[in-house]
């Protein structure tokens, strides 16, 4: 122990303990406002869909699935030709009502009498997927469809740029799709999003996860 100590005490190990730990802080900061940026322009630049099942049931999965598909078909009459993020929010805000009717009129054709709740907000949002496009965890505006008492396992989607497509098994989004975002993020961030199986895109994205679950980012609008 005593040896250890005068290890310690030594000048110059002291001095490198202190460098080490600097390089550690300097190191830290720099990673999370790496972080920060990528995930706040990133989600500036996408407006998502967020549809929460009654339950985990069979039947409220499969019905949340079907609320999520009629919802979807609407997205894309009325939003097709739009060109920006603020445009399609715009346009669902506009038609906010239209998309509850929908929902519940779905859900009451599927013989089930959940209400629903319908809010656009921002949103936290856990890592996730979509075909070849991957998305950091972060809060991203959102249409928000809570059925019935909203406890069941989450769907998400990408409703601009239009990310959305009913097939997910086919691994591919349209290429128009990533035209649009492409326009809308810098080089770097949509590199970094187009390349799911890159390793260390995978580990720079958990490393904003971990920022995000332990309150180090400050994306919330």
């Amino acid at each position: 122990m005593k040896k250890i100590l005068s290890f310690i005490k030594n000048p110059k190990v002291k001095m490198v303990i202190i460098l080490s730990f600097l390089l550690f802080i300097y190191t830290s900061i720099c990673a999370i406002s790496y972080a920060q940026n990528i995930s706040t322009d990133i989600a500036d630049s996408v407006f998502r869909l967020h549809v929460i099942a009654n339950s985990d049931s069979k039947e409220d999965q499969d019905l949340k699935y079907i609320v999520r598909d009629n919802l979807l078909s609407y997205m894309n009459e009325i939003c097709s030709n739009c060109e920006t993020k603020q445009e399609a929010i715009n346009i669902v805000t506009e038609n906010k009502d239209k998309f509850e009717e929908i929902a519940k009129s779905t859900i009451k054709e599927q013989g089930f009498s959940y209400d629903v709740k319908i809010n656009i907000g921002n949103f936290e949002f856990p890592t996730k997927n979509y075909g070849d496009i991957l998305l950091p965890a972060g809060y991203y505006d959102a249409l928000r469809v809570e059925i019935g008492e909203a406890k069941g396992q989450n769907w998400w989607c990408v409703m601009f740029p239009p990310l959305c497509f009913v097939d997910v098994t086919s691994g591919v989004v349209p290429e128009e799709s990533k035209e649009v975002m492409e326009e809308n993020l810098s080089e770097e961030e949509f590199a970094l999003v187009s390349d799911s199986s890159n390793d260390e895109l995978q580990f720079k994205f958990k490393l904003i996860e971990f920022f995000q679950e332990h309150g180090l980012l400050t994306a919330k609008k």
